[in-house]
Parts: C-alpha cells; sequence; structure tokens
C-alpha cells in the first residue's frame, strides 16, 4: 500500500509529489495518458515565475524533482475510486490494476470545453481542433478561426498566426474582457489576425470538394477557413468519481466536501484562477495536509 496516491501529473500532482515523497511518504502518480496535462502542450511559457522555456520543459524538470526524492509513476488513468481514510482508499485504473494508498490527492486537471454546435463532433480531427500546438502545424499558409475571448483563445491565435496565412478571433463578447492585457495587444499588433466580436456560431460544415469549412454564425454569415480551433473554457476531469463526492458545475471539487483522506488540488480545485502558479500553490498545499493527515494516524 502506498501512503498517498496523486491522480494527474500536471504542476499540481508533481508539486504534491515532491512534497509527499520528500516527507518520506511512499508516494505514486498516476499520470493518465501523457505527462504533464495541459501544461505540457504550452509552446512558450512566460508567466510562471523563475522560468523561461516550454511547459513540457518544466513538466520533466518538476518531475525530475519529484524522482529524485522516490516518487513512482504509472501512466493510467483512474476509473473509479472508493474508499475512506479510516480504511484506504483503491483506485481501479484502465490499465487493469488496482492500486491502494491511505491517502488520495485529486489533481486531474480539466479538458477544454467542447463545442456542442451542428457539424462540431463530426469534424472534429477533420478541421476542428482544441489544440493549436497539438494541431497548429498542419495549418501552415492557410486560413483559421479561433473561437474564443480568453487567454486560452488570444494565446492559440498568437501561436497560430507564427503558421497560418490568416486568423480569426471569433468571439460572441463585444471585448477581450477576460484576457490578459499583454496579450490583447500582441494580437492587436498582428498584421494577420482579426478579431470578430459580438458572433457566435451556430454550424460547422464542409466543402465535399475543397475540403474547407464553412462556419456559419448566428446572423447566417459564412465564414470560409480550412481549420477551426476551439479555445471557450474547460471542464473538470472528475467523472471517474462517484456520484456521492460534490461537485459545481464545471466538475470542479471544494476541499471543505471532499471526504477525509481526500485532497484536490490544480485546475480541478474549485474557485481557483487556472494558472500554472496556482496549480502549484495548491499541490503544495494538498500535499502537506495530506502529510499531516497521515502522521495523526501513526
Amino acid at each position: 500500500m502506498y501512503d498517498v496516491i496523486i491522480l494527474g501529473s500536471g504542476p499540481a500532482g508533481l508539486t504534491a509529489a515532491l512534497y509527499t515523497a520528500r516527507a518520506g511518504k511512499k508516494t505514486l502518480i498516476i499520470g493518465g495518458d501523457k505527462l504533464g496535462g495541459q501544461t505540457a502542450g504550452i509552446a512558450v511559457l512566460e508567466n510562471y515565475p523563475g522560468w523561461k522555456g516550454t511547459g513540457m520543459e518544466l513538466t520533466h524538470f518538476m518531475k525530475d524533482q519529484a524522482t529524485s526524492f522516490g516518487t513512482e509513476f504509472a501512466f493510467a488513468s483512474a476509473k473509479s475510486v472508493v474508499g475512506d481514510g479510516e480504511h484506504g482508499f483503491t483506485i481501479s485504473a484502465d490499465d487493469g490494476k488496482e492500486y491502494k494508498s491511505k491517502v488520495v490527492i485529486i489533481a486531474t486537471g480539466a479538458s477544454p470545453r467542447k463545442l456542442t454546435i451542428e457539424g462540431a463532433r463530426e469534424l472534429f480531427g477533420k478541421g476542428v481542433s482544441y489544440c493549436a500546438t497539438c494541431d497548429g502545424f498542419f495549418y501552415n499558409d492557410r486560413s483559421v478561426l479561433v473561437i474564443g475571448g480568453g487567454n486560452s483563445a488570444l494565446n492559440d491565435a498568437l501561436y497560430l498566426a507564427d503558421l497560418a496565412k490568416s486568423v480569426k478571433i471569433v468571439y460572441r463578447g463585444s471585448a477581450f474582457t477576460r484576457a490578459e492585457q499583454v496579450l490583447i495587444d500582441r494580437v492587436k499588433s498582428k498584421n494577420n489576425v482579426e478579431c470578430i466580436f459580438n458572433t457566435e456560431l451556430k454550424s460547422i460544415l464542409q466543402n465535399p470538394e475543397t475540403q474547407e469549412l464553412i462556419a456559419k454564425t448566428m446572423d447566417n454569415k459564412e465564414l470560409v477557413c480550412d481549420g477551426v480551433f476551439v479555445a471557450i473554457g474547460h471542464e473538470a476531469n472528475t467523472d471517474f468519481l462517484s456520484e456521492d463526492i460534490k461537485r459545481d458545475d464545471m466538475g470542479r471539487l471544494a476541499p471543505a466536501d471532499l471526504p477525509p483522506g481526500m485532497f484536490v488540488a490544480g485546475d480541478v480545485h474549485s474557485n481557483i484562477k487556472m494558472q500554472i502558479a496556482t496549480a502549484v500553490g495548491t499541490g503544495c498545499e494538498a500535499a502537506i495536509e495530506a502529510i499531516g493527515y497521515i502522521n495523526t494516524r501513526l
């Protein structure tokens, strides 16, 4: 049995593992299908203090730190968590194994919210994408749309602007009120980026002859492009938890609502900003609380 099992291998989970393993607690990260979560896909990371590089580079640095104190890794995803802080927890994973621990830290992060309009599901992977850094290179010298108006959307647009011939940001609001000013200024400075405000899409179709996408707006205008990148927010990855675990409307968890022996960190934590710095902070907090919880039961 492990002392601590951490679900998720993003900054929150890696930070929690660093603290628990360094405290001498036998620690396992069940890290999902890839190391680092969303952070691993950040091409230019410039708002995490003390770091200048890619998200993947930071992820590997944090993993090496955690590993140096004995953290173990299993790259699988949790299917269920049963048990309690009194008798221990059992995590069933999609690798067919069961893992047992005294406490569990939920740091499974969040996934991009899916576009639900007509054609979005059918064209996923065929022109509709939720990851600019993953798929942007397919659109070199082509035209793309970015749907959304927050930091993620503007970062995607800036990344794509260096690859694509033209980028149109389509946003339902009248201004980028949720994005940082530095990103807004950078978007404005790009000659190949156009911002289309007060606009929502109602469908995405594909021209069978040219393979171009036709994005139709609510006022029946058509935006023709080669690709559509969606950045309209995130939902917490908590579907594997039982129904008795209280969640908000985004699937996130509040520490006060969790049963004894279960802790939460990172983007799955309710009422925090989705930033690497806050993920690290909550990872530290969850680890310290988990260590204390175990120590009181020795």
